[in-house]
């Protein structure tokens, strides 16, 4: 499989969107959509590792989406937990960021608020989970000032991002991890999160291929 490309990306961050619009596509309330986005994050993990690409954030939850109906937000809440549990104890080391100090954060992933390794530790998978920029890049002026910016907040363990792939057909970033995304390539997917296929990953996977990677240099 890694010889079907000559140059990967040393971290993707995933944009899974569309939940909501694929369950009312299928005649379900728009909580459904969220349970059935959980097997396609488990195997873009497990292509990930085949392919051996070192670390990969996925975006669960933003402040902002706390705002939704109280059955949609258990909803996605829920299914952060059961992503995080399905790849604890495998080959991964797993932090999960964002505003754990708030009430909409799951308890459950209390844990993985440090980087938690399991199994040999072949690949970084990080969660946002009750994300928000201006919390990320507010964290430092709460905790003491750092040499740089990007020392000071909250998702500093998390490095520069080379490629963002958005499912859903939606072209913003909507706050995703604004300082490690600076000089990220962005590719979209037209397709609904629940219906990814490994085909439009592969492809996505291409086209990075074809990108001039400067770095502003």
């Amino acid at each position: 499989m890694i010889s079907k490309f000559k140059r990967l990306p040393k971290h993707i961050g995933i944009i899974p969107d569309g939940n909501r619009r694929w369950a009312q596509l299928h005649n379900l309330p728009k909580h459904a959509g969220y349970d059935y986005g959980i097997k396609p994050g488990f195997t873009l993990y497990e292509t990930c590792l085949e392919l051996g690409i070192p670390e990969v954030t996925f975006y669960g939850f933003t402040q902002d989406n706390t705002k939704r109906p109280a059955v949609q937000k258990q909803a996605f809440q829920k299914a952060c937990v059961d992503a995080v549990n399905i790849l604890a104890n495998r080959d991964a080391s797993l932090l999960v960021i964002g505003n754990s100090a708030s009430p909409q954060f799951p308890k459950e992933l209390l844990p993985f608020t440090s980087r938690q390794t399991f199994g040999r530790d072949l690949i970084k998978i990080n969660f946002l989970v009750n994300y928000s920029w201006k919390w990320d890049l507010s964290y430092g002026l709460n905790n003491g000032p750092a040499q740089d910016l990007h020392e000071s907040i909250a998702s500093k363990d998390i490095s520069r991002i080379d490629l963002i792939i958005r499912w859903g057909g939606r072209r913003r970033l909507s706050g995703f991890l604004p300082v490690q995304s600076i000089y990220a390539d962005f590719y979209i997917v037209d397709e609904l999160w629940p219906d990814f296929q490994l085909d439009q990953f592969y492809e996505a996977l291409r086209w990075y291929e074809t990108q001039d990677i400067t770095l502003g240099g």
